[in-house]
């Protein structure tokens, strides 16, 4: 156990999770274009890269759930908490072959998406001995969904952690309207505990859409960053430094949320 001064914590880095949501066609892998090619990673679960096929950068293709467990493992590093037998011990880390090649130089790690991902998990758990009653060796579906909500919230936890970087999940957004003919918005995955839990593991929810602002002028792109706000989107800042609309640029983004200046290093260290 060690404590880090006031100081050193004020001056280390400390990524932003995020977590993107919108409709299908609104741009949001696209996004990576205003990153710096040379400092992140893509991880490419959709197979829908054909918006950015021209841009430099280095991927990291999944398309099954115990990669992208080791995955996790070796971005979020080893959790001293979890038994040598379980997911994200620091045997699972030594055993996956420990940290990424060249992820000292990766500032954000763009996961595409988060919806695709749930499926991968959901596949996964659908075959596990979890899935299947005892007694009768038929399939259980609360028992499959069960376990993949905990894969998953294991999983986000264990990217939680890589507290250097920049994680940055996009999934899919959905209107849902319910018997009594009211409308949500609702994330699109597989089971309801990811949908539940999310909030409280990213940093910002955020919803690209396209916006009308009843100005007779035709929709734009933005980024609605804090709710409530007029669509009822959903939407969270936890830094406090965004603005309700933001230009939908994604490194510009970052950039506002983890860039500390001296002024505010002054004005810490004066208020001690």
């Amino acid at each position: 156990m060690q404590i880090i001064s006031a100081d050193d914590r004020l001056r280390e880095r400390r990524g932003a999770k995020v977590l993107i949501v919108g409709p299908p066609g609104v741009g949001k892998t696209s996004l990576l274009r205003t990153l710096d090619p040379a400092r992140a990673l893509f991880i490419d679960i959709e197979a829908g890269d054909l918006a950015v096929l021209d841009v430099p950068i280095a991927t990291i293709r999944l398309d099954d759930w115990p990669t992208a467990r080791d995955l996790a493992c070796r971005i979020g590093g080893p959790n001293r908490s979890f038994p040598p037998t379980a997911c994200y011990s620091p045997a699972h880390y030594q055993a996956v072959g420990g940290k990424l090649e060249n992820l000292d130089q990766i500032e954000t790690v763009f996961v595409d998406s988060l919806t695709a991902i749930s499926r991968l998990s959901h596949r996964w758990a659908e075959q596990q001995p979890e899935a299947f009653s005892e007694r009768s060796g038929k399939k259980d579906v609360r028992g499959a969904y069960g376990l993949h909500g905990r894969e998953m919230i294991l999983w986000l936890n264990q990217l939680q952690h890589a507290r250097a970087k920049n994680i940055v999940f996009v999934a899919v957004l959905e209107r849902n309207v319910d018997d009594f003919n009211v409308a949500t918005w609702q994330l699109q995955a597989e089971g309801g505990k990811t949908g539940r839990e999310l909030p409280g593991i990213v940093d910002q929810i955020i919803t690209m859409q396209f916006l009308d602002f009843g100005d007779g002028k035709p929709p734009i792109r933005g980024f609605v960053c804090t709710t409530p706000n007029p669509w009822g989107y959903p939407a969270k800042d936890r830094s406090g430094r965004l603005a309700q609309i933001e230009e939908p640029d994604l490194g510009k983004l970052l950039s506002k949320l983890t860039t500390t200046s001296q002024g505010d290093l002054d004005h810490a260290t004066a208020t001690r």
